[in-house]
């Protein structure tokens, strides 16, 4: 897997959660305190996540840090 393939999934992956709670862009952005436009670049694919980032969508989105990253 490439690392644009990754960054794609772990996109993908925030999405459908986001999505699963019922939560807009904006909604997610304001739990983690950022703007919508950070939310939409992560579900694009666009950026390049570190752990931590990772890490505090996972408490805001009230899961454990391995199922959002969980995706191979």
């Amino acid at each position: 897997m490439t690392k644009e393939q990754l960054k794609k999934k772990i996109g993908d992956r925030v999405k459908a959660l986001r999505q699963e709670k019922g939560w807009s862009q904006s909604d997610l952005a304001r739990a983690l305190k950022k703007d919508r436009q950070a939310v939409e670049k992560l579900e694009n694919g666009k950026v390049n996540p570190t752990v931590y980032s990772l890490y505090e969508v996972a408490q805001v989105l009230d899961i454990p840090l391995s199922d959002l990253v969980g995706i191979m």
